[in-house]
């Protein structure tokens, strides 16, 4: 007889909603299930891939998973695992790393036994290649076999990969497949192409707002003379508040609000789904009350149609790169920072190696002197100010309507007659306003400005002799050098 913990979809660095609190708790439910294979002296702990969120787990994720695996270890629980299609790499898997460090066993081809069972894994298979896929496997001697595979397989919902397809394919007679990727925990029995039970443990914590049931795994025995028997041990994981408002007509955020206070929403995710016919919510004001009542986190669902008005709105599409470069200038980066946004942006240097690019490039930029680099550029608001001059009257004048005054002319702004562009009464006033706002703009710059001097100056009478101002009134090396790595140092 053999005793495992089937369990799966742990996703652990899921950063869920933005919240480092999620992030642990997805770890968190990892442990409990760890402690629990332990307190209750399984054979073994079978994990049914997608243990990372990711296939770039951070270092932290990384560890948090080794500690786990760790108290197996010590426990003398072995941990058998396939590849989900979340943690999936082209090459070595992070579960290849675990099994040389002697804390896990990638399940293959070739069986591994567990008491009487003799178990074999089957990692995520892309659709491309399911059609050409050979499910050869290695005999056994074992009184029970188990698959341990990941994907969305027929009969269950939303399946598309038939699993009794995969049982009449193999070599080896399954007796049970031990399913991961669906989050939503079901088995069946099938009696064809042979008898067999297929079961999924389901995620160990909500990975959506979908996922109502409580979380947890399976504990599965394997017995040669009466069968498989999968049993649903639940976990302690965070409260999910699901609000769900069907609003009467005339009702709106008040009763909202009034539903969502009827429960305790401290430290718990809080789930809101609108229908009905009532007034429109504004999601923000559902989610500050639930923030004034303690909850981690609130999203807000209206399910309801927006109405006709959607019809008449007209949508357009800017050139993205065009608008990321817009925004650079108007940041006014220095050279050294704009080279560093295009390496990140637009460079073929792999992910895994842009710290070292960019570190190395700032570096040669310092080594070489090139201290310059660091100043920043002026902002495309301050370049387009000083494109503009000032009347003898006070008025400000943009260069290009000063050459071209029917250049910033646009429909509805002005009045035609007679054939000629003459300002509107309001389009008059609304000058006037604009003019009035610029001036005071400029006067807060100014005074700005002395007093960014007076505190330049404060600074230096501390100054150390190399960089003082030299006797010819220019600046000494040690002055330039001491304003670029100032600068410098902002940036980084």
């Amino acid at each position: 007889m053999a005793r495992v913990l089937h369990t799966g979809d742990t996703h652990l660095g899921y950063r869920q909603y933005h919240v480092p609190e999620r992030r642990r708790d997805f770890l968190a439910a990892f442990e409990q299930v760890a402690s629990d294979a332990i307190a209750g002296d399984v054979d073994a702990v079978v994990h049914a891939g997608d243990l990372f969120h990711d296939r770039r787990p951070s270092l932290d994720d990384v560890m948090g998973a080794l500690g786990v695996l760790r108290r197996l270890d010590e426990a003398d629980v072995p941990f058998l695992a396939i590849v989900g299609n979340h943690e999936a790499k082209r090459e070595a898997q992070w579960l290849d790393l675990y099994e040389s460090l002697g804390l896990a066993t990638r399940l293959g081809a070739e069986p591994v036994t567990v008491g009487n069972t003799a178990f074999y894994g089957l990692d995520f298979v892309p659709r491309s290649k399911r059609e050409d896929l050979a499910y050869d496997f290695a005999d056994h001697d074992a009184d029970v076999a188990a698959l341990v595979a990941h994907g969305l397989f027929e009969p269950f919902p939303h399946g598309d990969w038939d699993a009794r397809d995969v049982l009449a394919s193999a070599d080896v007679r399954f007796d049970a497949m031990l399913l991961g990727d669906d989050h939503a925990p079901q088995t069946k029995h099938l009696e064809e192409p042979h008898e067999s039970w297929l079961t999924y443990c389901g995620s160990t914590e909500r990975a959506s707002a979908a996922e109502r049931d409580e979380r947890g795994y399976n504990l599965v025995d394997f017995d040669g003379e009466t069968g498989v028997d999968v049993r649903r041990r639940g976990l302690d994981t965070r409260e999910f508040v699901f609000v769900d408002v069907e609003l009467a007509d005339g009702e709106g955020v008040e009763r909202v609000r009034e539903r969502v206070g009827e429960h305790d929403l401290a430290d718990a995710v809080v789930v809101v789904t609108v229908t009905g016919e009532g007034d429109p919510v504004a999601p923000a004001a559902i989610e500050e009350y639930g923030e004034e009542r303690d909850a981690l986190v609130t999203r807000v669902t209206d399910h309801r149609e927006v109405g006709a008005a959607v019809d008449e709105l007209e949508v357009s599409f800017a050139d993205p790169d065009a608008a990321v470069q817009e925004r650079i200038r108007e940041l006014g980066l220095s050279p050294a920072a704009r080279d560093v946004d295009e390496t990140i942006r637009a460079s073929t240097v792999p992910d895994s190696n842009l710290d070292d690019r960019v570190e190395e490039h700032v570096r040669e930029l310092v080594d070489a002197g090139r201290l310059a680099q660091f100043q920043p550029a002026p902002a495309a608001d301050s370049a387009a100010e000083e494109e503009s001059a000032t009347s003898p009257d006070g008025e400000t004048i943009d260069a290009a309507t000063e050459s071209d005054p029917g250049a910033a002319a646009t429909d509805g702004d002005v009045a035609a007659t007679d054939g000629e562009v003459t300002p509107t009464d309001e389009q008059e006033e609304g000058e006037k306003q604009e003019e009035q706002e610029e001036q005071e703009e400029q006067e807060k710059q100014e005074k700005q400005e002395e007093e960014d001097d007076a505190a330049i100056d404060g600074e230096e009478n501390v100054v150390t002799d190399a960089e003082e101002t030299a006797t010819d009134g220019t600046t000494t090396d040690g002055d330039e050098e001491s304003a670029g790595q100032a600068s410098m140092e902002e940036y980084l």
